[in-house]
């Protein structure tokens, strides 16, 4: 039993920073308030309609097969880092959408981000709950207020946010559809939620890239090399992540390696409808510098416990190695969106129906 004041073991994990580790973020909040939008005040009034419908309101119900034994389960321990990190990650988008709240005077988004923080708040007491059935609930609180805060320019926050809900909604559509087609791997009936939560991520994708084409100035010039960089650091810091975690989803089921594959795919394919370029993921180097990657980090984790000079010096090599394959990787050519490659939109989500929609819809209970 944790005395008083005393984290408990997984939110003391939470609050470590690793440059592999979700993040809390903070921004320039006067800055995206002076943003113009009314230009497209209309496709903005659409999609707070939409966030407003609130169409996962009563989705996220625990039933009885939460309540088993899950003590023996297989994979654990990773089941509770994979529960952990993910808990953070949307506990972070929950306090980040909730201070643009805060700080925006805009009706229109303020409304949008009041929704957004709370759905991510919706998913993160989803997880929460499910580590207090294993005993090892997040404080979030705690992590609230003694987590370290990661201050990025508001352009740096749209390409990284929209980037991580739209690869969230890949992996975890993924995941869903490998665990319908595949029911033995199964192993938490967390996983049959996954659905609807992950058509939350896309929606909130939805909106930041609606926020970045109102601002072409992000989307051209200097910034494009930008966009190829945060593309890049999203999905290689995905591969060495799910890499030391491989034993996780050999228990669902999946290759860790050909899902990652999949998910980088999807994601790619998704972004090119607002990105100007995606990644290079069919020229074979692509994924020969990442499995490199994925070569030297398990020497680094091979070496972790090792603070001797040898080790600290053949650590320094293989990071430095790490860095210069993403380098080699950024420098392949992009692949540049046209008419004929960019990402049409996702079926059964409805698109901007332009302004002569109906000005009221009925909200179902």
């Amino acid at each position: 039993m944790n005395m008083p004041g005393e984290f408990t073991p997984t939110t003391r994990h939470a609050l470590q920073e690793a440059i592999l580790t979700p993040r809390f973020y903070t921004t320039d909040f006067k800055a995206v308030d002076k943003l113009h939008v009314d230009h497209m005040r209309d496709e903005f009034e659409w999609i707070r309609s939409e966030f407003e419908h609130d169409y996962n309101r009563n989705h996220f119900k625990r039933n009885d097969e939460f309540l088993a034994n899950f003590d023996s389960m297989p994979v654990r321990d990773q089941f509770i880092e994979f529960l952990e990190r993910s808990c953070t990650a949307e506990f972070s988008g929950c306090l980040l959408y909730a201070e643009m709240v805060k700080h925006l005077k805009d009706p229109t988004m303020r409304a949008i981000f009041k929704c957004m923080s709370r759905d991510e708040g919706r998913h993160a007491g989803f997880l929460n709950r499910t580590m207090g059935d294993l005993h090892v609930a997040l404080n979030l609180t705690v992590l609230q207020t003694r987590k370290k805060y990661t201050y990025f320019q508001p352009k740096f926050i749209f390409y990284a946010t929209y980037l991580s809900e739209k690869i969230g909604y890949a992996r975890y559509i993924e995941i869903y559809r490998h665990l319908q087609a595949n029911p033995n791997g199964l192993i938490h009936p967390i996983f049959k939620w996954f659905e609807e939560w992950c058509n939350d991520e896309y929606r909130h994708g939805e909106f930041f890239a609606l926020l970045m084409r109102s601002q072409p100035g992000l989307l051209s010039g200097a910034n494009v090399r930008w966009i190829r960089f945060f593309l890049l650091a999203v999905c290689s810091t995905m591969y060495l992540n799910d890499a030391r975690r491989h034993d996780f989803y050999s228990a669902l089921g999946l290759n860790w390696r050909d899902y990652d594959q999949r998910v980088i795919r999807l994601t790619n394919q998704i972004s090119s409808q607002v990105f100007p370029v995606t990644l290079p993921v069919d020229n074979p180097q692509f994924y020969r510098n990442l499995d490199a990657c994925v070569r030297h980090d398990s020497v680094i984790q091979a070496l972790a416990g090792r603070s001797d000079p040898l080790a600290a010096a053949r650590k320094a090599q293989l990071s430095a190695a790490i860095g210069l394959r993403l380098l080699a990787t950024y420098r392949l050519p992009p692949v540049p969106t046209t008419d004929a490659n960019r990402w049409r939109g996702l079926k059964g989500f409805p698109n901007y129906p332009g302004p002569q929609r109906p000005l009221e819809r009925t909200v179902s209970a």
